[in-house]
């Protein structure tokens, strides 16, 4: 299938292929949805920690004796049931990572991908180029009309318009090899340069 392509300026730049099998797929919710949970979950920290009966900085005396008193029979402070004890099950730090096939994850972003083209919002440009200055690039993303775009470039990012878009909100650059679900589907705009299309097709095939 044929796109048409744009310089930053918004002139045109001919048009591009695309490969059906990889822009031309019928989106799939639960796909998309099983593989931002893993990408989520990877991002996970983990390091979620309370202290047991056995973790409370509390004497080990017994509180008083065992019989006698007319109240419940304890042996520690540090039990669940008494203010400042410690927490029955609670969470400790561990990883949230689950497994996820390699092949299954390529179909995730080639589903991605897709729901990008069908619901219009994938932007392809010759190249992502400029001389380093963000005022200006500003000024052609404003004219553009990207709001939240992602913008994916070749195996390398150029380094001047990597700096012109650091200050600039809303906008992400991302190498090929950075291009993930979950940063294409929280994006409002994806756009791809001609070096990235050629890239993706080529680890995605």
């Amino acid at each position: 299938m044929k796109a048409d392509a744009i310089k930053l300026d918004g002139g045109s730049a001919g048009s591009v292929d695309l490969d059906e099998t990889i822009f031309g797929l019928e989106p799939r919710t639960d796909i998309l949805h099983r593989v931002v949970r893993w990408q989520r979950a990877r991002a996970q920290q983990g390091t979620h920690s309370t202290l047991g009966r056995s973790e409370v900085s509390y004497s080990t005396k017994k509180i008083y004796r065992q019989k006698g008193t007319g109240g419940a029979r304890h042996g520690s402070k540090g039990a669940p049931i008494f203010r400042h004890g410690g927490t029955y099950k609670g969470p400790t730090p561990r990883s949230h990572d689950h497994e996820l096939t390699k092949k299954f994850r390529k179909l995730g972003l080639k589903h991605a991908l897709s729901a990008k083209l069908k619901a219009g919002e994938l932007v392809v440009i010759e190249t992502a180029e400029t001389e380093g200055k963000t005022s200006a690039l500003a000024k052609q993303v404003a004219s553009l009309g990207w709001k939240r775009a992602l913008v994916i470039d070749g195996a390398q990012v150029n380094e001047g318009f990597a700096q012109a878009a650091r200050n600039i909100a809303n906008l992400d650059v991302l190498p090929s090899m950075g291009a993930n679900v979950y940063d294409i589907l929280r994006s409002d705009t994806l756009v791809l340069t001609k070096a990235a299309v050629e890239a993706l097709e080529a680890r995605l095939k």
